[in-house]
């Protein structure tokens, strides 16, 4: 545990490098706000803490800045908890007032809501499809050979995935397996798919099955939005970096594991090398869960570089995700 001279110089350290992204200098510290003793003082105690793994010198002469382990310590003990402005909450709350219609567009405005605010890239993890409730279910023909299999979810959700049909099946069967698959699923969720019991008729039957088949694919996917990956990539000025970052935030599918490994860690910040994400090293994440009814059905996040406004991200995080929770309540 460090002392409470390094402790305010630490912090003093990461508040001026979150503030300028410039490497900081003792004779700077020395002047900060509960520092208190001389530049040489403080070139010292800034020497011992880059020893001990908390500060680093980028460059011969120049002055230092947090490493992972300095903002660990920052966030575990040093952050006072953020406070979102009244000007923030106006806007968080005019938006979810305001936000109606299918979940995928919410999910997507979120996401540039959450880039707005914190300019950081953001992340909104959906609820999956099997934890909604069915409003409707339908096959509808689209040609002679095809026909698309349509649900309506309560939270505002539509799904739908095309299925083979043959040409000579006439629009009679499709109309059967449809109102049988209505009658089964409605008011149910995705996990009632193996109730779709057989109704005797070996063509109605084969539709329902390839309904059910195809349905089942889209209750194992996860909604997820990246907004924001460009402001990001405008953070590191090395070019390696930003072409590794923007490569991952493509993959939804590595965007969806760190978040869902974060939040099951308990965590609400991952500081670079924390995550596990080899290209994300130079960025930090912070999350939290989306909440309906005591239930964990998705979470909210922002990645930034690690040099983020932690509090800040905190408190704005954690209120969109209870203000994204209570909307899908609603629901």
């Amino acid at each position: 545990m460090l002392d409470e001279r390094k402790t305010a110089i630490l912090s003093a350290v990461v508040h001026e490098y979150i503030a300028t992204a410039l490497p900081v200098g003792s004779s700077h510290i020395a002047r900060a706000s509960g520092v208190g003793v001389s530049s040489a003082t403080v070139r010292n105690e800034m020497a011992v803490l880059e020893q001990e793994g908390y500060l680093v010198q980028p460059h011969t002469s120049a002055g230092r800045i947090p490493t992972d382990k300095g903002y660990r310590f920052f966030v575990d003990h040093l952050a006072a908890p953020g406070r979102v402005d009244e000007a923030t909450t106006r806007q968080v709350g005019a938006f979810f007032e305001a936000a109606h219609g299918r979940l995928e567009e919410m999910l997507h405005q979120t996401s540039d809501l959450l880039t707005k605010l914190t300019h950081n890239a953001a992340v909104v993890l959906g609820p999956k499809a099997d934890a909604a409730t069915i409003r409707s279910a339908q096959i509808v023909r689209l040609s002679p050979n095809a026909a698309t299999v349509v649900l309506v979810f309560g939270n505002g959700n539509v799904e739908n995935e095309v299925i083979a049909v043959d040409e000579t099946t006439p629009d009679t069967v499709l109309a059967a397996a449809s109102v049988h698959l209505a009658r089964t699923l409605t008011g149910g969720t995705l996990g009632a798919l193996d109730l779709v019991s057989s109704v005797g008729d070996e063509a109605v039957d084969a539709i329902c099955t390839s309904a059910v088949e195809a349905m089942r694919v889209v209750s194992n996917d996860a909604h997820v939005y990246v907004g924001g990956a460009s402001t990001v990539a405008d953070s590191f000025d090395a070019v390696d970096v930003v072409r590794q970052v923007l490569h991952t935030l493509e993959q939804q599918f590595v965007v969806v594991s760190l978040v869902r490994d974060i939040v099951d860690r308990g965590m609400s910040v991952a500081i670079g090398v924390e995550h596990g994400v080899e290209p994300l090293s130079a960025c930090s994440v912070v999350v939290a869960p989306i909440v309906v009814d005591g239930e964990h059905l998705g979470s909210v996040g922002v990645l930034g570089p690690t040099r983020m406004n932690y509090p800040q991200a905190l408190a704005t995080v954690d209120m969109v995700s209870n203000r994204l929770g209570r909307r899908l309540g609603e629901s």
